[in-house]
């Protein structure tokens, strides 16, 4: 009797912290995603194309998809000398959840953002 009472909640609290773990996992690693790919952007000749390649190359490797780049200015390589560049990556919650209906943050959209100057020679 005190099981079938208590297992409800147990469970709900169980799920919440597997949901909450996640989203702090995939934050962080959006968060690295987009401090690769800033470094990409400030070097010279790099493009959007670049970036994007290398934020998904790092999100692949950690198996989260759908993730939308952007980049300001688009080309990177229009900044001036000292001109911040900035990386945003973002990803739906509901798109990286380990649960197959996430309950509690699906309405979420996890942002990382990074500036960086530009690196070229003046």
């Amino acid at each position: 009797m005190e099981f079938a009472v208590i297992a409800p909640l147990f469970f709900l609290l169980v799920f919440g912290m597997i949901e909450f773990g996640r989203m702090v996992m995939v934050q962080q690693i959006i968060t690295n995603a987009s401090r690769e790919g800033a470094r990409m952007a400030v070097l010279d000749g790099s493009t959007t194309a670049d970036v994007e390649a290398t934020i998904q190359a790092y999100l692949g490797g950690s198996t989260v998809n759908g993730a939308a780049v952007v980049v300001e200015p688009d080309p990177p390589s229009s900044a001036t000398y000292g001109a911040p560049v900035t990386v945003t990556v973002s990803v739906p919650f509901a798109d990286v959840s380990w649960l197959p209906a996430p309950w509690f943050l699906a309405e979420n959209t996890l942002t990382a953002t990074t500036v960086m100057r530009r690196e070229t020679v003046q």
